[in-house]
Order: C-alpha cells, then structure tokens, then sequence
C-alpha cells in the first residue's frame, strides 16, 4: 500500500484531532487507500515519521507515499481546495 498517515491517537490537542479526523474523512471519501501509522505506539516511530519528513519538530498528522514525503495537514489541506489531492499524494 502507498499512501501512509502518521497520526496519533494519545493527544490532548483538538486541533490535532480534528485534522487527523478530516484527512481520514476525505481520504475515504475518494477511496484512497491508505495505512495508519500511530506514532503513540514508539518513540521510534515518531522519529521514524519526522525523519521522512526531515523535520525534527514534525507533528502528525503527516501524509507519505510509501517513503516519500507528500505533507502535513495545512499542505493537504491546499491540495483538497485546489482538487489536486491525486497530485499532492504522488498518485498522479
């Protein structure tokens, strides 16, 4: 499977939750396939997440395909307004 969502599911920020919510929402809804990978679960898959992303600060959610690197919430967010989400995901 290509498309992975670094997520959380132990957070106290809304804000978080309600991103991480959205993108499931609309990845769903254009039947994109996708893993979950919930950073709560290891230290090392939160380093593991920022270190794809090259940003030692990252915080989820994030968006890859396999590897590669696609973008955060704000980044996905953009793509969904432009209707290029098959493009920001790297399916196109």
């Amino acid at each position: 499977m290509g498309i992975k969502l670094y997520y959380t599911t132990v957070t106290a920020s809304r804000t978080v939750k309600s991103q991480q919510a959205e993108i499931i929402r609309i990845l769903d809804s254009k039947s994109i396939q996708y893993k979950l990978v919930d950073i709560s679960l290891g230290t090392e898959l939160r380093d593991e997440m920022r270190d794809k992303a090259g940003d030692h600060s990252a915080v989820p959610p994030q968006l890859f395909n396999e590897d590669q690197y696609c973008g955060n919430y704000e980044m996905f967010s953009e793509a969904v307004e432009a209707d290029t989400v098959e493009q920001f995901l790297k399916l196109a």
